[in-house]
């Protein structure tokens, strides 16, 4: 198996039985309760030189957010359209995600993936099943995207617990 093949069974076994939604709406929160009370140097700390810090892993989740806002309505608005891959760490160096800090960061993903589920719960089971041609992934339904990024977020979720040495509250 590949290391994409890989990587997507893991995202899709942490969803596996759950709500997708619910997980979802849920990790804002999750994040908070983490990053709270930790000094910003620590949030800023690098486990190891090619990794990234807790600040960068909530800059990513916040950057991917708006990427999925993007790819969410563009499969609705347009079923079969394409998808572009991204480099995240060139998002990362665009983006200056060490100069920014954890509540910047979680706000703009808070508010982005807000908007999703606000948008979620209002999709009809024809607007669930639109679907676009993902550069690296192939033909990916809402639905699809919507499992894959709430096994994201638990992945993402479990870096920074291993980073910070917390344990990860229990799934719902």
């Amino acid at each position: 198996m590949s290391f994409l093949g890989e990587y997507e069974a893991r995202l899709n076994a942490y969803a596996e039985g759950k709500d997708p939604i619910t997980m979802q709406t849920e990790t804002p929160a999750i994040l908070t309760e983490l990053a709270n009370g930790v000094p910003e140097e620590v949030l800023h700390k690098r486990p190891r030189p090619d990794k990234w810090s807790v600040v960068e892993i909530i800059a990513h989740l916040a950057e991917d957010e708006l990427v999925s806002s993007w790819r969410y309505r563009q499969m609705i608005e347009n079923s079969g359209c394409s998808l572009a891959a991204f480099d995240q760490d060139e998002w990362a160096r665009l983006g200056r995600y060490q100069s920014w800090n954890w509540t910047e960061w979680l706000q703009m993903f808070r508010l982005l993936r807000e908007a999703n589920v606000r948008m979620f719960r209002t999709l009809t089971s024809d607007e669930w099943e639109r679907f676009g041609i993902h550069a690296e992934r192939g033909m990916v339904r809402v639905a699809d995207l919507a499992r894959h990024m709430a096994g994201h977020d638990r992945n993402h979720l479990e870096q920074i617990c291993a980073i910070l040495k917390k344990e990860l509250p229990p799934q719902p």
